[in-house]
């Protein structure tokens, strides 16, 4: 009877389960200011993690803890110590130099991705504008999406838009001018610290247009991407590459081109519509407003045309197949073109999930894989990446429009690199796809000191909020279940602190020193992901700020974590933890 009661809950949207976990699956719509997403947020902002405040009861914290002498942190002093802003300036994560490393075949790495690009807020009845391009690529994006459609008004110029629903649209041209400037922009600026620049930009290209608007594409792609634009294989003329093998190009032959993602169509496609279907954890409205869009979108299957040669030529080192069968990972893709690349949305992947995932990250070694959100995702609410990435999924398109979980959880993968990371070495060519355990058994501690300047969102008053901190584990092999989460207590200011023996700072400043403890598997694409919430009697407990870290770049020791906010941009907040991982 418990199984039963357990499973119609995990059906129910309103049950207890679904609403913890929607509570803490939130994102604001993003703006200029976002910084985080793609892996950008490490970089200098406009003001500088160093010149950030340290509250006096932290400092004072710090030289009890002997983290910094009395005389180094200089407590009473309204300035930060140079001692302090060392410390501050101490990041809580290294990415390890080989992941970075750009010699690898273009399959071997996870790719910064975003999904609908075109689209500011809503997928059904949002803005299309070339400045969400801007966004997605300034905040670390290196994979963007664009729906061409032919327009009526202008069949010389097609338009982007998402079809077949109140979305507005723009002209294709302008899209392309927009990477166009951000790649030269870029390129501009100089290297970094390995000698590299611009990093590729791979253009995911949803075409609806017909023969001549196909043709113009290709004619408007290479007008204005110029010499930028990866039209021809980058090796010579005699490799095992030019004669249809399948090896693929290196990241680091590819430059900072920009490459097209082109369709390719087999033999009796089935729509890709069967693996967008509703299911139980959307609201009544979402589904009846993916079903009549469906509706529509099934209605002009049938009128699509083939993809021209001189458009299919642009796809040089990828051609996206939607699948009509298992065959890509039972045996080999049949009737499918060079350079593959698997076309899913997360529910066409997730029904082979777990049962094939050893099979599928094998293919995934040598071949792409782009996912991309279930349709009922109208509200621009975002996949869960883990657990795609954990079978190899080099593409896991997001909704670039709001920075909620699975954005968070983007963001740290990407921490401080140029959108390109490289996948564990079970995931690559030779790997066995199973291994991405080491066999240990670890344990993660998290002592959470205190945090400074806690931002306070809304109708919430500074001195009424009881802020307190969570950690949440997000493991591979937790997918199916609530990931581990842990808590301190809210903290409480003392409303007499002439009657409060030592510190007694404000809620925004507030202290708890208390440790969060797991045990987990080790694995290399295990998360962390903290919040800053407050605890509020009989209402929803809102989010001010949040941080999330790969544990495989977690640095040991004492930090100051830098804080964002639900739309991703920096805060002032910073959250003195200590980080330590060991072995059980």
């Amino acid at each position: 009877m418990s199984e039963l009661v357990s499973h119609f809950a995990k059906l129910n949207p309103l049950s207890r389960r679904n609403r913890k976990e929607d509570e803490e699956d939130v994102g604001e719509e993003i703006d200029d200011n976002t910084v985080a997403g793609g892996g950008r947020s490490g970089r200098q902002g406009e003001i500088a993690k160093s010149k950030l405040r340290i509250s006096h009861a932290l400092k004072s914290f710090i030289v009890k803890e002997g983290i910094l002498s009395k005389k180094e942190a200089d407590p009473d002093s309204e300035e930060s110590s140079q001692a302090l802003r060392q410390l501050l300036r101490k990041s809580h994560i290294d990415v390890p130099s080989q992941l970075t490393d750009r010699s690898h075949p273009l399959p071997e790495y996870f790719v910064s991705s975003s999904h609908n690009t075109y689209l500011l807020g809503h997928q059904l009845h949002g803005t299309s504008s070339a400045v969400s391009y801007e966004r997605a690529l300034n905040t670390g994006s290196r994979c963007v999406e664009i729906d061409a459609w032919d327009h009526s008004d202008n069949i010389d110029e097609p338009k982007v838009t998402h079809g077949y629903t109140l979305v507005s649209n723009i002209p294709f041209r302008s899209v392309c001018e927009t990477i166009r400037d951000v790649v030269d922009r870029e390129a501009a600026k100089s290297p970094d610290s390995r000698g590299y620049g611009t990093a590729p930009i791979l253009i995911s290209l949803e075409n609806h247009c017909g023969p001549h608007g196909q043709m113009r594409l290709v004619e408007i792609m290479r007008e204005v991407f110029g010499d930028r634009l990866l039209s021809k294989p980058v090796r010579d003329r005699g490799h095992a590459e030019q004669e249809g093998s399948g090896d693929h190009v290196s990241l680091e032959e590819l430059g900072s081109k920009i490459a097209v993602i082109v369709e390719y169509h087999l033999p009796d496609e089935v729509s890709s519509s069967s693996d967008d279907s509703s299911d139980s954890d959307e609201g009544e409205e979402e589904r009846q407003a993916h079903a009549e869009y469906n509706e529509k979108r099934k209605a002009a299957a049938a009128s699509s045309g083939s993809i021209i040669p001189e458009l299919a030529e642009l796809g040089v080192y990828a051609q996206s197949v939607k699948p009509k069968d298992n065959s890509w990972f039972e045996e080999v893709l049949r009737d499918g073109p060079h350079h593959h690349l698997i076309n899913v949305s997360e529910n066409g992947l997730a029904a082979h999930l777990p049962e094939a995932k050893d099979k599928i990250a094998r293919h995934n070694a040598r071949h792409l894989m782009r996912v991309y959100p279930k349709g009922t995702r109208i509200s621009s609410k975002n996949l869960k990446p883990v657990p795609f990435w954990s079978v190899g999924a080099q593409i896991c398109a997001m909704n670039w429009q709001t920075f909620g979980a699975g954005m968070q959880l983007n963001e740290a993968l990407f921490h401080g690199t140029d959108g390109y990371v490289l996948k564990p070495a079970c995931l690559r060519a030779g790997g066995d796809g199973s291994s991405l355990g080491t066999g240990r058994r670890e344990k993660l501690r998290l002592r959470v000191a205190g945090a400074t300047d806690v931002p306070v969102i809304g109708e919430h008053e500074e001195d009424e909020i009881r802020p307190y901190v969570t950690g949440t584990l997000i493991h591979p092999d937790d997918a199916g279940d609530d990931p581990p989460k842990r808590k301190t207590e809210p903290y409480r200011q003392h409303r007499l602190g002439f009657l409060h023996r030592g510190e007694n700072p404000p809620p925004t400043e507030p202290v708890w020193d208390e440790t969060l403890e797991w045990e987990y598997d080790d694995n290399e694409l295990a998360f962390l992901r903290i919040l800053v919430k407050s605890d509020v009697s009989f209402k929803h407990n809102p989010i001010f700020a949040v941080a999330a870290v790969r544990l495989l770049y977690l640095v040991p020791g004492w930090s100051f974590v830098r804080m964002l906010d639900l739309k991703g941009h920096e805060t002032n907040c910073t959250l003195l933890v200590k980080f330590e991982i060991e072995d059980v």
